[in-house]
C-alpha cells in the first residue's frame, strides 16, 4: 500500500471503531461523505485489500497503441540511432508526421536501451564549520567586482579581508581588478597594519594557485603564493564558495551598506574611497563583529624592512645572462653594464624584479646591477589568455588603447589639413595644363 492508502486505512479504521464520524473522515481525506461510506463498506467486506486501488498493475486507458510504439522504435533504430530524445522527437514530427512529446520518446528509447538515463546528481550538504579560536588565525580573502560608485566612476573591485574567529572586517582595498599586483598591494597594507596572520583562506583564482593540468603535484607557486611563502604565511584554497561563506556573506552586506554610505559621503573614486574606508571599518565592526573564543591576537610582528617588503611584493622572474651581457624580459632586451664583474655573470641566472609602479630592478645575490634598455622586441600578439575575473580590466585597457590610436589619427589628420588646403589653393592659382584643357 502507498502512504496515501495507509493514511486512508487508518482513518477508515477509526470510523469503523466509532472514534470519529464519517463527516470528520471526509474532511480529513478531502472526500465526500458518501464515498467514505463506500470505503467503510469495502473495508468491512474485504479488509485492507478493499482500500487498494483496482487500477494497480493494469495498463492505463490513455496509453499509446503498441503498434505506434513499435513503429517509432523501428524508425529511431533505422534512421536516428545516435539521436537524442529531443532531436529524435523533432525529426519524427517534421519528416514522419508523428507528433509525440520528448518525454514519451525518451521513455521508449530507455525501454529498448537506445538512451541511457542521466543519474540525478546528489545534492551536496554543506555543514557549518566552527570558527577559529583566535584573532588572526585564519583570514578569509575574496574580491567583489561591483558598481561600487553607482555610475559616479567606473566599475571596480573591492578586496575584502575577514577574520574567521570574529567576522570582523580587517582590511578593505579598492582596485581596478583582481590582479596579482592588486592582491599584493592589499596584503602589504594589511600586514603593515595588523601583522602577519597564520593563514589566508581564498578561492581557486589563478592569482593564488596554478590551475594548469601540468601542476598535478601542486608544487608550482604563483607570484602571490611565492610572496606569502617568503613571509611564512600559509595559503589555503577553499574547494567551494560555501567553505568561505563568511567573506561571501560580507560581500553581499558591503554591496548594500558600503555603497549607500559612500553615496552619502559623496565619494566617487578609488583613491578617495581607500582613504575613507578605515572609518567605515571601525563603525561596521562595532556593530557586527563577534568576540573570539580566546582573547588572543596571533598576528606575528613584521621584521622585514620596507625595502624587503617592496622586493617580496614584486613580480620576480629568473633570467640567464647571455654572452653579450643581455637578457630578455617582457619583450624588452636589457643590456648590463660592460664591466669585469658583470662578465662573471655570463650564463648565470639573475633575478628581475618588476615593481607595481613599473620600475624594473635587476639583481644578483641581492645586489642591483646597472643596465640600459636596448629595444622592444617586435612580436605579434597571438591572443592573450585572460581569466574571467580580469576580463573587465582587460577590455577597459583595450578600449583606452583604441581611443588613444583614434585620437592620434585625428591629430595627424588635423596637422595635415592646412598643408592640403595650401596645396589646393596653390593649384587653383597656378593651374596645370590638364586643368586648362579641361576648362
Amino acid at each position: 500500500m502507498s502512504t496515501k492508502e495507509l493514511q486512508k486505512l487508518e482513518t477508515i479504521q477509526n470510523v469503523c471503531d466509532k472514534r470519529i464520524r464519517q463527516i470528520d473522515a471526509s474532511k480529513i481525506l478531502n472526500l465526500s461523505r458518501r464515498h467514505i461510506q463506500r470505503l467503510v463498506n469495502q473495508y468491512r467486506q474485504f479488509g485492507a485489500n478493499g482500500l487498494v486501488s483496482k487500477k494497480r498493475t493494469k495498463p492505463s486507458n490513455r496509453q499509446f497503441n503498441a503498434t505506434l510504439k513499435k513503429q517509432v522504435i523501428d524508425l529511431i533504430q533505422t534512421h536516428y540511432i545516435d539521436f537524442g530524445p529531443t532531436l529524435a522527437a523533432e525529426k519524427l514530427s517534421e519528416i514522419h508526421d508523428i507528433k509525440l512529446s520528448t518525454e514519451t520518446i525518451r521513455k521508449w528509447m530507455i525501454s529498448v536501451k537506445l538512451w541511457k538515463p542521466r543519474v540525478k546528481k546528489k545534492r551536496k550538504i554543506y555543514q557549518p564549520r566552527a570558527r577559529r579560536d583566535s584573532l588572526g588565525e585564519l583570514i578569509q580573502l575574496d574580491g567583489s567586482p561591483h558598481d561600487w560608485f553607482e555610475g559616479r566612476a567606473d566599475k571596480c573591485t573591492l578586496l575584502v579581508f575577514i577574520d574567521d574567529a570574529t567576522s570582523a572586517i580587517m582590511h578593505l582595498y579598492f582596485c581596478e581588478s583582481e590582479s596579482t599586483f592588486s592582491y599584493m598591494a592589499a596584503t602589504k597594507h594589511y600586514i603593515e597594519r595588523h601583522g602577519k596572520p597564520v593563514a589566508l583562506y581564498t578561492d581557486k583564482h589563478g592569482v593564488f594557485r596554478v590551475n594548469h593540468a601540468s601542476n598535478e603535484d601542486r608544487n608550482k607557486l604563483t607570484q602571490y603564493g611565492r610572496a606569502l611563502k617568503e613571509l611564512n604565511i600559509e595559503l589555503i584554497c577553499a574547494n567551494t564558495p560555501q567553505a568561505k561563506g563568511r567573506v561571501e556573506r560580507a560581500n553581499l552586506t558591503l554591496q548594500d551598506r558600503l555603497v549607500k554610505e559612500m553615496r552619502l559621503e559623496g565619494i566617487s573614486g578609488i583613491a578617495e574611497a581607500n582613504e575613507w574606508l578605515e572609518s567605515f571599518i571601525e563603525s561596521h565592526n562595532k556593530r557586527f563583529a563577534k568576540p573570539a573564543k580566546r582573547q588572543l591576537n596571533v598576528h606575528r610582528p613584521v621584521y622585514e624592512t620596507q625595502q624587503e617588503l617592496y622586493d617580496i611584493f614584486s613580480w620576480q622572474a629568473t633570467r640567464k645572462v647571455t654572452k653579450s651581457l643581455t637578457l630578455q624580459y617582457d619583450k624588452v632586451i636589457y643590456l648590463l653594464e660592460n664591466t669585469s664583474e658583470n662578465e662573471k655573470l655570463i650564463s648565470k641566472n639573475i633575478m628581475v624584479h618588476d615593481y607595481p609602479n613599473g620600475h624594473i630592478d635587476i639583481k644578483y645575490l641581492g645586489q642591483s646591477l646597472n643596465y640600459s634598455i636596448f629595444d622592444k622586441l617586435a612580436r605579434i600578439n597571438q591572443g592573450e589568455i585572460v581569466e574571467n575575473k580580469r576580463l573587465g580590466a582587460v577590455l577597459k585597457l583595450a578600449m583606452e588603447e583604441q581611443e588613444r590610436l583614434e585620437s592620434e589619427k585625428l591629430r595627424e589628420r588635423g596637422k595635415n589639413m592646412p598643408r592640403r588646403q595650401e596645396q589646393h589653393r596653390q593649384s587653383r592659382m597656378n593651374p596645370t595644363m590638364y586643368d586648362i584643357v579641361k576648362d
